[in-house]
């Protein structure tokens, strides 16, 4: 069966760090390009960073130099650093394999308050 579980999400004042954790299971989570994806309210869903299975990076334009995506193979876990929180950043982060079959996890609430 296959789960993606994130954690980590919360209220943070602007300027603050969060770091973002989704434990991968049921499929082999080190072949995988994987991905952290958000919806704020009102708008569509948007990819934010990705990881390719050779650690390549891709971030969005509006969290590049702030966010970090990484990944640890041996704990099946996919991690996103951020850093200079702003209130726009507010939405659900959710962690998802990129390419196909796609897999998502139930996303977490991140809150930055102004």
């Amino acid at each position: 069966q296959v789960q993606l579980v994130e954690s980590g999400g919360g209220l943070v004042q602007a300027g603050g760090s969060l770091r973002l954790s989704c434990a991968a299971s049921g499929f082999s989570f080190s072949i995988k390009h994987m991905g952290w994806y958000r919806q704020a309210p009102g708008k569509q869903r948007e990819l934010v960073a990705s990881i390719t299975a050779g650690r390549l990076t891709n971030y969005a334009g509006a969290v590049k130099g702030r966010f970090a995506i990484s990944r640890d193979n041996a704990k099946n876990t996919l991690y996103l650093q951020m850093n200079s929180l702003k209130p726009e950043d507010t939405a659900v982060y959710y962690c998802a394999t990129v390419s196909s079959p796609r897999y998502w996890g139930q996303g977490t609430q991140v809150t930055v308050s102004s």
